[in-house]
């Protein structure tokens, strides 16, 4: 099971990671929030355990992201502040679960296995999720983000998105293109996927340097960071 903390006390984050990893967790610590986001997005985890009190983004709005996109990963909250108001506000956030400090490093662990033992693979949002740098679709919910912003997508511009995104970086023709996502139901003839590419390249690509959607000349389409 593998658990990323943020914690930006030095001290508390290597012996937390420390006591995670005798008891046969593999823990990762960030130090600060922004870092903490970049890091979730190529990486994937079990749980997350956030500091409120923390540089650039704090544990609240880390929270509220990762819910932006995964309902169902674990996230329990570790904080010197212990106000109802504190709490409430963690919870509206939709965390798990929330201890404040100092605390026993075993109440922790129970808490850690009891939500654990809750997350059966069937809520798993895994497979569902496919991540391509700072791109994330929710398949499930068809929705789709870029560096953490919701971007509104048609059916059919999702659909090819997904298509490409599953394409793991392999370049898809034309002809694949109309076979999967329009199942031959218009002109193949007609230039629908090259005006649905550039539809999709506007949306997702157009205000970021780094571009994901490309052309392979003579070949067809692929979505890569590359």
């Amino acid at each position: 099971m593998n658990i990323l903390l943020l914690e930006d006390d030095l001290i508390l984050s290597a012996e937390l990671c420390r006591f995670l990893e005798s008891n046969n967790f593999t823990c990762d610590k960030i130090y600060d929030g922004e870092t903490f986001l970049r890091q979730i997005k190529n990486n994937t985890y079990d749980l997350y355990l956030l500091d409120i009190n923390v540089p650039k983004i704090n544990g609240l709005d880390v929270c509220q992201t990762i819910r932006s996109f995964d309902k169902n990963t674990p996230i329990i909250i570790i904080s010197a502040y212990g106000d109802i108001s504190d709490k409430k506000d963690a919870f509206t956030r939709l965390a798990d679960d929330y201890l404040v400090k100092p605390f026993q490093f075993e109440e922790l662990l129970l808490r850690i296995n009891s939500l654990l033992r809750r997350k059966t693979p069937s809520d798993s949002s895994d497979q569902d999720i496919i991540r391509v740098d700072d791109l994330i679709i929710n398949k499930t919910e068809q929705k789709v983000y870029r560096a953490g912003n919701e971007i509104a997508l048609t059916l059919k511009e999702f659909q090819l998105l997904v298509y490409l995104a599953e394409a793991q970086g392999r370049t898809v023709s034309k002809q694949q293109i109309t076979e999967h996502v329009w199942e031959h139901n218009f002109n193949t003839n007609t230039n629908t996927v090259e005006v649905y590419i550039n539809f999709l390249r506007k949306k997702i690509d157009k205000d970021f340097k780094l571009k994901l959607i490309h052309t392979r000349s003579g070949f067809g389409y692929y979505l890569s960071p590359l």
